[in-house]
């Protein structure tokens, strides 16, 4: 366990030091944040039935998406691992007292929070102060938050675990780039990264809601927005639990099976 803290923190600490990075993305964010919600308050004003998201729901729902975009998109990538995979040097990590999954996945982990830090804060205190309809709104109570942040660092977990299936595939098609379109342009649409989920047709909704894609963005996003009231919340953070505890598990097996199969150099 210190050997994966130990990982942990010094790829968090190495994040933490692109902060004009972290600047441009926050700018890219911003742009992008304020495009999205005038695309939907245009479509707001001039639709006829009623939404079953209300608009305030939806622009609170940007805003989080913008702000926490590093700890949910699943194209974030880290092509220090594809190239080990690839050119064969996983006979580098292969040699580590370490378990290979464990040990990436703490520095996927520390990748993810060290961008996110630097970026939403920011994002969030100025969209606070924004004037009407683009300010970010509060949660409802302090329940509501909690439930929030609890579903948000679960859901990292499991964007974590998807994302370390990206690799482990990799070993088996040798292409970073398709498995990386495949997973990132259906995961982050079935997240509610495209459109949010409650706005896309019912039939649809229902083959999403068999996946584990929207337990990582749309789920806090719209527990935060009050769209999930606090009951169900807490129902889908127990399933967010089992649905960790079966990524994990997949992730571990596959791993095992994938690094028998390895060839290094005729090895």
């Amino acid at each position: 366990m210190k050997a994966y803290l130990s990982i942990f923190k010094l790829r968090l600490n190495m994040g933490l030091q692109y902060r004009a990075a972290a600047l441009a993305g926050v700018a890219t964010q911003f742009f992008w944040g304020f495009m999205i919600i005038m695309v939907y308050e245009a479509f707001y004003t001039h639709s006829i039935n009623e939404a079953p998201i209300s608009l305030h729901q939806v622009i609170t729902y940007v805003w989080l998406q913008q702000s926490f975009l590093s700890l949910i998109m699943l194209w974030f990538r880290d092509n220090e691992l594809f190239h080990l995979i690839t050119t064969g040097n996983i006979a580098y990590e292969l040699c580590r007292p370490s378990s290979i999954y464990s040990f990436w996945y703490a520095k996927l982990l520390a990748q993810r929070i060290s961008s996110a830090i630097l970026r939403s804060f920011p994002i969030l205190i100025v969209a606070l102060f924004l004037p009407e309809p683009y300010r970010f709104a509060q949660p409802a109570d302090v329940v509501t938050f909690i439930l929030f942040a609890i579903s948000l660092i679960l859901g990292l977990f499991i964007v974590v675990s998807i994302a370390m299936l990206i690799y482990i595939s990799v070993f088996i098609t040798l292409s970073p780039m398709g498995s990386l379109l495949l997973f990132g342009v259906v995961g982050e649409f079935c997240a509610g990264m495209t459109i949010p989920i409650p706005l896309m047709p019912e039939w649809l909704q229902q083959i999403i809601y068999f996946l584990p894609f929207r337990w990582t963005a749309d789920f806090p996003f719209r527990i935060y927005s009050g769209h999930i009231p606090s009951d169900e919340a807490m129902i889908g953070i127990v399933l967010q639990l089992i649905w960790l505890v079966l990524l994990i598990g997949l992730g571990k097996f596959l791993m095992s099976k994938v690094l028998r199969r390895v060839v290094v150099q005729g090895g």
